[in-house]
């Protein structure tokens, strides 16, 4: 049974783009090879007719799993979002890490979607699921590999 998979616009976009490849191109590279594999005689000793067999099988199965997430998707566009300054799914948080007085924003993101490098982390990270449903004025405790840090909620936006 498929659950809803929350996604945001820009992140459903990504993954459109991610089938649209594999359909288009990686899928017809992948048949190319194998007929040229074909064209070379014994299958049963082939390692290019194993390897492009594999790569088919990889290609059609990440297909199937990225229509799966498509087709149960709940796409939120964080545009359009008015929780009340409330941190929800797709807001962008601006935190300040009370300790070092380091400045941080993130913007709360699905699981296909996570990239700590462009400050969007999983809604399922710890540090998520500590800011959900805060506003801004609220300190939150996370619990970090080197242990609990306290952040203060500067702004929600949501872009």
């Amino acid at each position: 049974m498929n659950t809803t998979v929350p996604l945001t616009k820009y992140g459903a976009e990504l993954l459109k783009q991610e089938l649209h490849q594999l359909k288009t191109k990686e899928r017809r590279s992948v048949i190319d090879a194998i007929s040229e594999a074909r064209s070379h005689g014994d299958l049963s000793e082939n390692a290019e007719y194993d390897a492009a067999k594999e790569r088919q099988a990889f290609v059609e199965g990440r297909i199937a799993e990225l229509e799966s997430k498509l087709s149960t998707a709940q796409i939120i566009d964080p545009t359009t979002l008015d929780a009340e300054g409330r941190v929800v799914f797709a807001s962008t948080v601006d935190l300040e890490d009370l300790d070092s007085g380091q400045k941080v924003s993130y913007q709360i993101v699905g699981l296909d979607e996570a990239d700590l490098k462009l400050n969007k982390v999983s809604v399922t990270s710890p540090i998520a699921r500590a800011l959900i449903g805060k506003y801004a004025g609220d300190v939150v405790e996370v619990q970090a590999p080197s242990g609990p840090r306290e952040y203060e909620i500067l702004e929600v936006r949501y872009i």
